[in-house]
């Protein structure tokens, strides 16, 4: 946490509301009508006379109305009785305080302040959120670097909730960070060190396991390994448990990611044309891991153990060829008519051994086809899945978050587009039409799946951000980071 110390390069972010009905005066939060009160009331008049008013989302900066604050931003909060939007599918008013003050934060931060308090708008934790996840920027490989801010929360009581949200909102940047990363600087081998880096504080909770690729021979994973194969760096299974319940014994959370650290496709190379994106197909694993790390900074009580198949996916002599057949580790045995449908192969391995750990509920995530970011866009990750309890507290999850989830079809049909192959017991690609492709993958998945609640998460559609969500910058997202962990923290209080 910051300092209570105020310099020439300290500002504020305060929240303004939008006017209701005939109202005739300013709409202000608490703090922000405790500031103005003691200025005799002169934020409200330089909001008046300096142009229309805030609308949600938008910001204003004044100079030199009060000693400690040289720049004061007012930000606009939307209306005061915003609350959960069902057609959205997101807690409206929350999103509206991360929008509000994310923007002010980069406002003075444009303005090269240094130190900035932020107003709670009413939840501490949305506004601590906006502020650390909107001044995010990936910037570790240029020479002119973002001016740095530091945040805290401007007098209130609620320091836990401020707390709670920037771990939240810094595990998403964690995520942000590892997805933003060029392949050649995040390798299988550096993704695996830089996350046991990352959990090395947390010693007595978190365990770390590198698998080789001896041990991911022994474990006959042929799935996965036929996706490893043609690349010139080594695979890393990597294995994070998490000891958070006081009962050793309760079934762990298992939370599988996808780790493609970059993705050509494989023999079935990819167009050349936003190539470079595939260095975040491994999203997955990085929103899995991150989640873990910030489960354990939050010491939630329960257990997780987050399972992330690290690799590329590269052509070359060694590599698998069109129309091989694989085994997987559960003995099945799956024809590869698309290596570039590899995200499924090396789910499918990693689904099997999560069972082995008797897990509670089974969760993975992957951004694993373009069909959902044809079908849903950046507005939600869709979600596949076999249980309708496991559906309801995700489903809350990502309201609170504001990340949305949507709940996508296991029908029958596209299972028996998988299991019909000419030469093996599955085919990793739907055989008979293009259409349904993000329902087809998710079928494969439920191949390997024994658990009654499993969930499979396609986040290929947030992957990436334009200006969807406002208070995140373009780039890679990092979503549904918080959701996991809402939803980890939602087991975590369950009887």
């Amino acid at each position: 946490m910051a300092t209570t110390h105020r310099s020439l390069s300290t500002g504020l972010v305060l929240g303004v509301f939008e006017k209701e009905g005939d109202e005739s005066s300013l709409h202000l939060t608490e703090a922000a009508t405790r500031f103005d009160q003691s200025l005799s009331g002169k934020l409200s008049e330089l909001l008046k006379i300096s142009g229309p008013a805030l609308k949600k989302g938008k910001s204003r900066v004044f100079y030199g109305i009060h000693k400690d604050f040289p720049c004061v931003a007012a930000v606009g909060l939307g209306k005061s009785n915003a609350s959960v939007c069902g057609a959205e599918n997101c807690d409206t008013s929350k999103e509206n305080i991360r929008e509000a003050v994310s923007a002010g934060c980069r406002l003075l931060q444009d303005l090269e302040v240094k130190h900035v308090e932020v107003d709670a708008c009413g939840d501490a934790q949305s506004a601590a959120e906006g502020a650390i996840l909107g001044l995010f920027q990936y910037d570790q490989l240029k020479a002119k670097k973002k001016n740095k801010v530091i945040t805290q929360l401007y007098e209130s009581t609620d320091i836990p909730r401020w707390e709670k949200g920037v771990l939240y909102a810094e595990g998403q940047n964690l995520a942000r960070l590892l997805m933003e990363a060029p392949a050649n600087h995040l390798t299988p081998t550096i993704f695996a060190n830089t996350i046991e880096e990352k959990v090395a504080s947390h010693g007595e909770t978190v365990t770390v396991k590198k698998r080789s690729l001896a041990w991911i021979e022994e474990q006959k994973m042929g799935a996965f390994l036929s996706v490893s194969r043609g690349s010139e760096e080594p695979p890393v299974f990597l294995e994070l448990h998490y000891r958070g319940a006081p009962d050793s014994s309760q079934a762990p959370l298992v939370l599988v990611g996808k780790g493609i650290t970059f993705d050509s496709g494989g023999i079935s190379l990819k167009p050349s044309p936003s190539m470079d994106a595939m260095r975040a197909d491994m999203g997955g694993a990085a929103t899995v891991c991150a989640s873990v790390v910030t489960a354990a900074a939050l010491k939630l009580p329960i257990n997780i153990i987050g399972l992330a198949p690290l690799c590329e996916n590269m052509p070359s002599g060694k590599a698998t060829k069109p129309g091989d057949v694989v085994t997987a580790k559960n003995g099945k045995t799956i024809q590869v008519d698309n290596t570039d449908a590899e995200g499924r192969l090396i789910l499918a391995d990693a689904l099997c051994y999560g069972h082995t750990f008797n897990p509670r509920a089974i969760v993975d995530v992957a951004t694993l086809t373009g069909a959902v970011d044809v079908a849903l866009g950046s507005a939600a990750c869709g979600v596949f899945t076999n249980s309708d309890w496991l559906w309801e507290q995700l489903h809350k999850a990502g309201i609170v978050t504001g990340d949305r989830v949507w709940r996508m079809p296991l029908f029958q049909h596209y299972t028996r587009q998988v299991t019909d192959s000419q030469l093996a017991d599955l085919n990793n690609i739907g055989k008979y039409s293009r259409s349904g492709g993000a329902c087809t993958a998710a079928a494969f998945l439920r191949e390997f799946v024994t658990a009654p609640h499993w969930a499979h998460l396609d986040i290929a559609g947030v992957m990436s951000n334009k200006d969807e969500v406002p208070y995140l910058r373009k780039g890679m997202s990092g979503r549904p980071t918080r959701t996991l962990v809402e939803f980890a923290a939602g087991l975590a209080h369950k009887d």
